[in-house]
């Protein structure tokens, strides 16, 4: 065993603690049992069965209320195990649920036996006829597809609110909607072709002309059960015209009937009703999408109304004047956005009752627009608008940003009304859609109901549509509560059928919590054609059972989640996952969202229980070790939760009290350390890595992996041992070497001046000379420390650098450029927490502005372009888009090259300061998806503006990152 292993007694839960009822039980912390875990391993490979109990806990949680453990997790990488899986589950009489991004909100991504994960292994989009279509594989998010896309001016239909995060595969398994899509733009009517693998193994592509004679030949009992069906539906006038009228509004309830009706063949037939199937029929391996038009010309109006009723009246003038999104929010959902970054702080103080109405136009060109404006105006004229506070204006806009803060604040009504609800409580998203003439009615009816049980309202929706969403909190520890929820259901369900002949899910697809309710809606004649169809496609009930059809009218309350409190700055999580495609080790170990799953079985189990032990035995590597600290986390959660800082937390918590001494100590003497570093960098050079690489090794197993680093061939050599001379007389700013650029040089093939010899020769040359003080050798900006959790070190650190740059700046008088966006990052916002209440004071007169944001708006204006290269490819860090300089960076590079490209897969490379080096492991996966699109193509320059950040690109994909403002003063050099 190392040294210095961290103890995992460290991070176990301090507060004497009971069993929760849905804890984990004792039995199952040994994980998968056999023989399931042994065939499976002998069946697909050790990589790909994730068995331990720490596994299977972090999938057994998605964004629904509910919660199941299953018994295995596989990761597949094709069909071929696809296939393997079902005809396993097949032999064993076992069954099989898919699982991709885990944002649905009815338990339909949950198993109890073999789980499998869609999501790794399933990403990639191919643009077919010019954008017209698109290729594209189950476990693309909606947006990473739009992404791609947008460059031929095209987008997808369904646009959930979940887009970030939600895959390809969910939408369509699910038919999700959105804000736009209604009942023309969703799944069901953009989905060209399909390729799905059916439960007896059969594959199935809808495009192959011959699919049908194909299908025929593996599958007859199939496709004659599916076309007797289909004639059974023909013959009945009366369910058909019913069939048909179901879906002259938004809904996902039960299987897609019309299927029957749309499709003249089994193939056909197979092809609408895999559209909102919820995986009980297949696996949908690969989507052909037509594409719709991307119209750029866009204009928003937010409106305030006295009511909700009220907004919900005025949505059919909208609909007349074109508008392609009219979104309704109440006034607990106004007011609970305040949490999202952005809206404004007043709508904390708007009226309960008040409503708002988010109306959208788009439009192909200027004309298109103006029309649409000129319409808008006329639907408005005569409202009865409020503005109950100041930030309210009630205007029609085009302005981008604005428009895009109406759209964050409506986006964020599960999570942001979540966050706020009561720590401890379980949250339900409830979805309907009633005729949208009845759309004022419905609302009145809601909030009487939703009264009458005690819950508070929280209402928000596609009002274009009809289509309402509504959210309940309460205990799941609480029988009383339970029976709450219960009754509330039953009236709910019997008010949406029985009064406006609504569907009880318009876009959130059927799962566990309306499957009781699903013969309420269709009547025994629809409802039993649905299990005559689950019947004729799996017979044996291999996938996903009890999450579309189940007897059982209490099903909805069975695996409601608890939500034990956890620590402070996780605890608003409603494990929605949207964190999760920002993590740099989402594919490696945990995201964020599940190091919270896990953080709250902790809290489930008694003290000192065997299920408690194993969790933490993983914890710390799975969770702890390989978080790369970037908070990119933070950025995504709609809240603002920074699973980032709770895991260097955790760090914090694991460290003796010896190793925080020596720390601090390393802090107080870094003007040795830093110099210690550079010469140890430059005798590298001598060395050879090989040997370098063997030492840092053997240190690691005799030490702790997490605190020594792996020597990298990739590391560069060392910076010159001076800076360059500049004068403090007629500075226009302080320039502030980050420690990582005085103790690295430049790529070994760079041919020029170093990045401090670049700054100051731009800046110059703009009219806009930069000093260096003579003291910035043994300062900081304290990451080193913050990254892994050393307090006391941070906190010598951090009052350090606030100190001499006060000083250097006079008192804030002049800005502080720092060269490394991590580091601009920490002075300017991280080293806070830490400071003295003095040196708070001296930090709030400082202006800390990050190099590029000082190249785009300072230099550039005052510099002439002298020679451009071809091509640049660029890696915008996580610290620049929490500080908000992503422009920057692109605004820099497109004044130094003619082609300017940012990776559609770029995120955060992991490399986190020195963490690269401590799991080189953690970089390697974070970086692979854009490494693979860097290296599909030459570019002339390879950008970003960080220098450790740069070398984990320089690994990852074999190529020379260097700072942009390295390239500015190349192609401004005289």
């Amino acid at each position: 065993m190392p040294l210095l292993e961290p103890k995992p007694e460290a991070l176990r839960p301090g507060a004497a603690r009971s069993a929760s009822h849905d804890r984990v039980l004792d039995g199952r912390a040994a994980g998968t049992p056999e023989p399931l875990r042994g065939e499976l391993t002998e069946l697909l490979g050790p990589e790909k069965v994730l068995w331990k109990v720490s596994d299977l806990v972090k999938y057994a949680s998605d964004a629904s209320p509910y919660r199941f453990v299953p018994q295995v997790v596989v990761v597949p990488e094709d069909i071929d195990d696809i296939s393997a899986i079902l005809s396993y589950a097949h032999g064993k009489g076992r069954e099989v649920v898919f699982r991709a991004a885990g944002t649905s909100l009815n338990g339909q991504a949950q198993g109890e036996d073999i789980l499998v994960d869609v999501r790794h292994h399933w990403t990639g989009i191919e643009v077919l006829d010019d954008g017209a279509q698109a290729r594209i594989r189950p476990g693309t998010t909606v947006t990473r597809a739009n992404a791609t896309l947008a460059r031929y001016g095209r987008l997808l239909g369904p646009d959930p609110a979940s887009a970030i995060a939600c895959t390809i595969g969910g939408v369509v398994a699910n038919n999700a909607s959105g804000m736009t899509a209604g009942t023309t733009r969703n799944s069901y009517r953009t989905v060209s072709s399909l390729t799905f693998v059916l439960p007896s193994g059969t594959i199935v592509d809808t495009a192959d002309p011959a699919a049908d004679e194909l299908l025929a030949h593996a599958e007859p009992r199939l496709c004659e059960g599916l076309m007797a069906l289909r004639a059974e539906i023909e013959a009945d006038a009366e369910l058909t015209a019913r069939i048909r009228a179901k879906y002259e509004i938004k809904n996902t309830n039960g299987y897609r009937l019309d299927a029957f009706l749309d499709g003249s063949t089994p193939v056909q037939i197979l092809r609408g009703l895999m559209v909102g199937s919820e995986g009980t029929f297949g696996f949908i391996s690969e989507v052909v999408f037509d594409t719709l038009p991307l119209d750029r010309k866009v204009s928003s109006a937010l409106l305030f109304f006295p009511s909700l009723t009220a907004a919900a009246a005025a949505v059919p003038r909208f609909n007349e004047a074109g508008a392609i999104a009219v979104e309704l929010m109440d006034g607990n959902t106004l007011r609970a956005s305040v949490s999202v970054q952005g809206v404004p702080a007043d709508w904390a103080e708007l009226p309960k009752e008040t409503a708002a109405l988010l109306v959208e136009f788009r439009a192909p060109d200027e004309p298109g627009q103006e029309a649409y404006e000129r319409a808008a105006a006329a639907a408005v004229e005569g409202l009865d608008l409020v503005a109950p506070v100041a930030s309210v204006t009630n205007e029609l806009t085009r302005e981008a940003k604005a428009i895009s803060g109406y759209w964050k604040a409506r986006k964020a009504f599960v999570t942001a009304v979540g966050g706020s609800r009561p720590s401890g409580t379980t949250l339900i998203t409830e979805d309907f859609a009633v005729p949208p003439s009845l759309l004022a009615d419905a609302c009145e009816s809601l909030l009487r109901l939703q009264a009458e049980h005690g819950f508070e309202a929280a209402v928000a929706g596609h009002a274009a549509h009809g289509n309402l969403h509504f959210l309940l909190a309460f205990d799941a520890a609480k029988p009383s509560d339970v029976d709450r929820y219960a009754a509330f259901m039953d009236d709910f369900c019997r008010l949406t059928v029985e009064r406006f002949d609504g569907s009880l899910k318009a876009e959130h697809a059927t799962g566990r919590n309306i499957a009781p309710f699903l013969e309420l809606e269709w009547g025994p004649k629809a409802t039993e054609l649905m299990w005559r169809t689950k019947q004729v496609i799996d017979p044996d009930g291999v996938l996903a059972p009890r999450i579309v059809l189940d007897r059982d009218p209490k099903a909805h309350l069975r695996g409601l989640k608890t939500i034990p409190e956890v620590e402070l700055i996780a605890d608003p999580c409603i494990e929605c996952g949207f964190c999760e495609p920002t993590c740099p080790s989402e594919d490696l170990t945990t995201t964020p969202r599940q190091r919270i799953v896990l953080r709250r079985e902790m809290m489930r189990q008694p003290n000192d229980s065997p299920v408690e032990t194993a969790l933490l035995d993983a914890y710390g590597y799975d969770a702890v070790d390989t978080c790369a600290g970037d908070s990119t986390c933070k950025l995504a959660c709609p809240v603002g939760i920074d699973t980032g800082a709770m895991m260097k937390d955790f760090r914090h918590r694991r460290h003796s009290p010896r190793e925080e001494r020596i720390a601090a100590l390393t802090a107080k003497n870094f003007k040795a350390v830093e110099a210690s570093a550079r010469l140890a960098v430059a005798a590298a050079d001598r060395i050879g890595d090989r040997l370098l690489e063997t030492v840092t090794g053997l240190a690691r197993k005799a030490v702790r992996p997490d605190l020594v680093p792996e020597w990298l061939p990739e590391i560069p050599g060392a910076a010159a041992r001076k800076l360059p001379r500049t004068s403090r007389v007629g500075a226009s700013a302080v320039y502030y070497p980050a420690c990582v650029n005085r103790i690295f040089g430049g790529p070994d093939g760079h041919r020029g001046p170093s990045l401090p010899q670049a700054v100051v020769s731009v800046s110059a040359r703009a009219g806009k000379p930069v000093w260096i003080p003579e003291d910035v050798a043994g300062t900081c900006c304290a990451t080193i420390w913050h990254s892994k959790g050393y307090d006391e070190g941070n906190a010598v650190m951090a009052n350090r650098i606030v100190e001499a740059a006060w000083g250097w700046t006079a008192g804030g008088k002049l800005p502080l450029v720092v060269d490394a966006s991590s580091c601009t990052l920490g002075i300017a916002h991280e080293v806070v927490p830490y400071l003295t209440e003095d040196n708070r004071e001296l930090h709030r007169e400082l202006t800390v502005v990050d190099s590029l944001v000082w190249a785009a708006d300072e230099l550039l204006p005052e510099l002439t372009i002298l020679r451009r290269t071809g091509s640049a490819v660029l890696h915008p860090t996580c610290s620049m888009q929490h500080l908000g300089d992503v422009e920057q960076l692109r605004t820099v590079a497109e004044a130094c090259a003619e082609e300017v490209v940012v990776p559609d897969d770029a995120g955060c490379c992991a490399f986190a300061g020195d963490r690269g080096m401590l799991h080189k492991e953690l970089t390697a996966s974070a970086t692979a998806k854009e490494a693979a699109e860097v290296n599909s193509r030459e570019y002339d320059a390879y950008l970003s503006a960080n220098r450790m950040c740069e070398i984990g690109m320089d690994r990852a994909t074999g190529r020379e990152y260097h700072s942009v403002l390295m390239e500015l003063e190349r192609a401004t050099r005289p």
